[in-house]
C-alpha cells in the first residue's frame, strides 16, 4: 500500500515508518507535517495515489479531524487510521467513518490489525468467495427468555444500534449483544462490511447503486435479495462490494 503519514512530530512519524517497515517492506510511505502538506500530497491525484493515511489529531493550524473531513471529500479517498495520544476523540473519529482508532504509542500487533482492516476497506485485502453457510451454522439469540437459534444462511445483515445489533433476516429482526467487529471477525466469509455499522450477508448482494440519503447526500447503496430498502455503502467500501458482487 501506499501510505501517507500526518504527524507534526518528527521522531513519531519516524517510528510510524519504522513499523510500517516491520509490518511489510513492500509498503510505500510518504510524511506529512500539517495538514496543508497533506492536502497538497492528495491533491494531485484527488487520493487516488495513496490508500492509506495514518493521521494525528491534535497538530498545530488545522488538526486532524477537520482534515480528515475535507480527505473524505476527495475523488477518491484513501482509508483513514488515526494515530493520537488521546483517546477521547475515538467517537468523532468513527463518525468520520475511519478504518481504526490507535493510541500513542503504537503496538506492532495493532498496527498490523489497522493495516489489514485498511486493505479490506479499499478493497485489497484476500478476497473471500460468496460460499453458502455450512449446514448447522447459526446465531443464538437470547430474547424474551429463550434461546433461538437463527440459521446464517437466513440473516441478510448486521446492523449496529447504540448497544445493540440488530440481525435482520427476509422475516422478521432481532436484537443480539456481540458487537459487530466480533461478529465480523467470526463470520468474515459470510459478511461484508459495507458501512462503519453494517455487514451485509455476501450471498444476498445482488446490485450496487447510485442512492442519495438525507443525511449524507448523494452516496451509494447495496441491494439484497428479499430486502425492500437499499443499504447506504461506505465510499471507501464501494471497491469491496463491486469485487465481491464479481467474485
Amino acid at each position: 500500500m501506499h501510505i501517507l503519514i500526518v504527524d507534526d512530530e518528527l521522531l513519531a512519524r519516524s517510528r510510524l515508518r519504522t513499523l510500517l517497515g516491520d509490518c511489510d517492506a513492500r509498503h510505500q510511505v510518504t510524511e506529512a507535517a500539517h495538514a496543508g502538506d497533506a492536502l497538497t500530497q492528495l491533491a494531485i491525484s484527488g487520493g487516488r495515489a495513496v490508500d492509506l493515511v495514518l493521521l494525528d489529531i491534535h497538530m498545530p493550524g488545522q488538526d486532524g479531524l477537520a482534515l480528515a473531513q475535507q480527505i473524505q471529500g476527495l475523488p477518491y479517498p484513501p482509508a483513514i487510521v488515526f494515530v493520537t495520544a488521546h483517546a477521547d476523540h475515538a467517537l468523532s473519529a468513527f463518525e468520520l467513518d475511519a478504518v481504526d482508532y490507535l493510541t500513542k504509542p503504537v503496538r506492532l500487533q495493532r498496527l498490523q490489525q489497522a493495516l489489514a482492516k485498511a486493505q479490506r476497506a479499499t478493497g485489497q485485502g484476500v478476497s473471500l468467495p460468496s460460499t453458502p453457510p455450512a449446514e448447522g451454522e447459526a446465531l443464538l439469540i437470547q430474547e424474551r427468555g429463550r434461546t433461538e437459534r437463527v440459521p446464517l444462511a437466513e440473516v441478510l445483515y448486521l446492523r449496529a444500534e447504540q448497544k445493540y445489533v440488530t440481525v435482520r433476516t427476509t422475516t422478521r429482526s432481532f436484537i443480539v449483544d456481540d458487537a459487530l467487529a466480533d461478529l465480523e471477525a467470526r463470520h468474515a466469509a459470510h459478511f461484508l462490511r459495507v458501512h462503519r455499522s453494517t455487514l451485509v450477508a455476501r450471498r444476498a448482494m445482488r446490485a450496487l447503486e447510485r442512492h442519495y440519503d438525507a443525511a449524507e447526500g448523494e452516496g451509494w447503496a447495496v441491494r439484497l435479495h428479499g430486502l425492500a430498502e437499499p443499504l447506504p455503502v461506505s465510499r471507501r467500501q464501494v471497491a469491496a462490494v463491486r469485487e465481491a458482487l464479481a467474485a
